[in-house]
């Protein structure tokens, strides 16, 4: 199993430097790839963010055209079942979260949501992190999960 972080979405729904990462590992993947609530929350705020951000200042974000298309593109593959929503522990994800917090992020720095993101993933079984985010990546593979992208 594997589970993805919002860098990972961001780069398969907006073409960016390290989309071709995102591309490539999709292109031979089969089934739908699991999403949380949290997930999909962080990544459409972040397109919110992006689209306010370019109607203030043009060099910053991106447009609310794209960041449409974005959001758009995003349910038609929660419709069509290459996304799937799965429903974690929520107690349970906090808690690994917490533990991460207390080994990790002294260390190494870490926001709430890289955290919260790897949380699931454990709380899940995962044994594959989708991230394009050095960060998150450390923590995974601290963790033991391997990191394909």
């Amino acid at each position: 199993m594997v589970f993805p972080d919002t860098s990972f979405l961001c780069a398969s729904y907006r073409e960016q430097a390290n989309s071709h990462r995102a591309d490539a590992f999709l292109e031979t993947f089969s089934g739908p790839l699991p999403v949380s609530t949290l997930l999909l929350l962080e990544f459409r705020q972040s397109v919110r963010l992006q689209t306010r951000l370019f109607a203030r200042d043009r060099s910053k974000g991106f447009s609310e055209r794209e960041g449409t298309a974005m959001l758009r593109a995003l349910q038609a593959d929660l419709s069509g079942g290459e996304l799937e929503v799965v429903a974690p522990d929520w107690a349970d994800v906090h808690r690994i979260a917490e533990d991460l917090s207390a080994r990790h992020t002294t260390g190494h720095g870490h926001r709430l949501a890289d955290l919260l993101h790897v949380a699931t993933a454990i709380h899940l079984g995962a044994e594959a992190f989708l991230t394009l985010d050095a960060n998150q990546q450390r923590i995974a593979e601290a963790e033991g999960m391997t990191v394909p992208v």
